[in-house]
């Protein structure tokens, strides 16, 4: 496998982890033997993909690694598959449900009741007989690939790439400076996040969420807003923290302390940093981002946001409506999939440094095929759009 087939590899493992987080597990959840099933991979897709950038080096000399890498690559679209018939599924069940409503109550009563009880449905038919070997087919592989992993050498560097069992692994780490390239298709909420921010509310801390599934761009939009040149005038502070599922008041708070002040002494008392930082911003007024938010305690933010007053407004991005509910957010932005349109764009401009396919005919159609496999994910379609920028040759694009 090429060096380009990892790079692609640890994007597809990026959308598959994206697709299995935040639909199918809904889907399925009244499905107890599936659910567990997939939760099984939830776990395991992110322990593997930690080591691909280790096992890119190690396959030209070692063909274990080698061999481990293309059945990876064959599990990883058998995996795909299985998801796209998960979300065909859950659209069928939809129409089948809207059309149900709409016929006759006469003919309803025509249906025998142990056709129509709780425990019926065409989706308990068709996975029960249909589907779950073939799901426990692919966690047997996938068990036997993070086997091998570790036989293979990969064990040492886990605690690097893979946070530990029960934690929510993030897509990607946070740059501040990933403004390049233009965004689109959140023209809208990025204006009104702005002019929220920006408007003269002096009663207290003011808190905005930005919601929605991995790969949606919600850190790009709170990116964007941090970094607009009009920002500045309003605000006489910034503090961006990565808090993912590691959600330490102290360690936050000492972040936020460190950016407003280089030489702060290193301290670990929560109590005399927090008081030190409602001192720093007396009179200040501050922006603050907390970038991927999971922990869901009431009790746990209350304590964060203590030393904040009038004059600090805070951006929360996060999957979780709790999480939202919880930091009692003035507006909640969520972010849904992206039209094929803008997803469209956004592959050009990585892949093709464009805005469409006119002066590249030659890839558009294979250019579309992939951004239909982007699922509406400006993430995915980002970082494989990447992954192309330098392959120049139609059929490299076609693997």
């Amino acid at each position: 496998m090429s060096v380009f087939g990892e790079a692609a590899l640890s994007a597809f493992l990026e959308l598959l982890s994206a697709k299995l987080l935040d639909s199918v597990l809904n889907f399925v959840a009244g499905h107890r033997q599936l659910h567990h099933q997939l939760k099984l991979w939830q776990s395991i897709l992110p322990e593997i993909k930690a080591v691909l950038n280790h096992a890119e080096e190690k396959q030209i000399k070692d063909e274990g690694v080698k061999n481990w890498l293309g059945d990876l690559q064959d599990l990883a679209y058998d995996v795909d598959d299985i998801l796209d018939e998960f979300a065909y599924q859950e659209l069928r069940l939809k129409l089948q449900k809207t059309q149900a409503q709409a016929s006759s109550s006469k003919v309803r009563k025509l249906i025998p009741t142990c056709c129509t009880g709780g425990h019926f449905s065409p989706f308990s038919f068709m996975f029960n007989a249909k589907m779950i070997s073939k799901i426990q087919a692919i966690t047997d592989r996938l068990n036997s690939l993070n086997t091998r992993r570790s036989s293979l050498g990969f064990s040492e560097i886990m605690s690097q790439g893979v946070t530990s069992k029960g934690k929510k692994p993030r897509l990607q780490p946070t740059s501040l400076m990933d403004g390049a390239v233009e965004y689109i298709g959140r023209a809208n909420e990025k204006q009104e996040t702005l002019e929220l921010l920006k408007s003269n509310n002096s009663d207290g801390v003011c808190v905005l969420s930005i919601l929605g599934m991995g790969g949606m761009g919600k850190t790009t939009l709170a990116q964007l807003v941090y970094n607009d040149p009009s920002i500045k005038e309003s605000f006489d502070h910034k503090s961006w923290v990565c808090v993912s599922d590691d959600f330490d008041a102290v360690n936050i708070t000492k972040t936020i302390l460190r950016s407003l002040d280089a030489d702060s002494r290193d301290e670990n008392d929560l109590n005399l940093l927090q008081v030190k930082l409602k001192e720093k911003l007396s009179g200040k007024r501050l922006l603050l981002v907390l970038d991927d938010i999971w922990n869901e305690s009431y009790s746990d933010w209350n304590i964060l946001r203590a030393p904040f007053g009038a004059g600090t407004k805070i951006i929360v991005t996060t999957r979780l409506q709790k999480v939202s509910s919880n930091v009692d957010s003035v507006k909640a932005f969520y972010l849904d999939k992206l039209s094929h349109h803008d997803c469209l764009s956004i592959f050009a401009q990585h892949a093709l440094k464009a805005r469409n396919f006119d002066g590249h005919l030659q890839f558009k159609e294979i250019g579309e095929n992939i951004v239909r496999r982007c699922n509406g994910l400006p993430l995915a379609a980002k970082a494989i759009g990447s992954l192309l920028r330098t392959v120049k040759n139609h059929s490299e694009w076609e693997k």
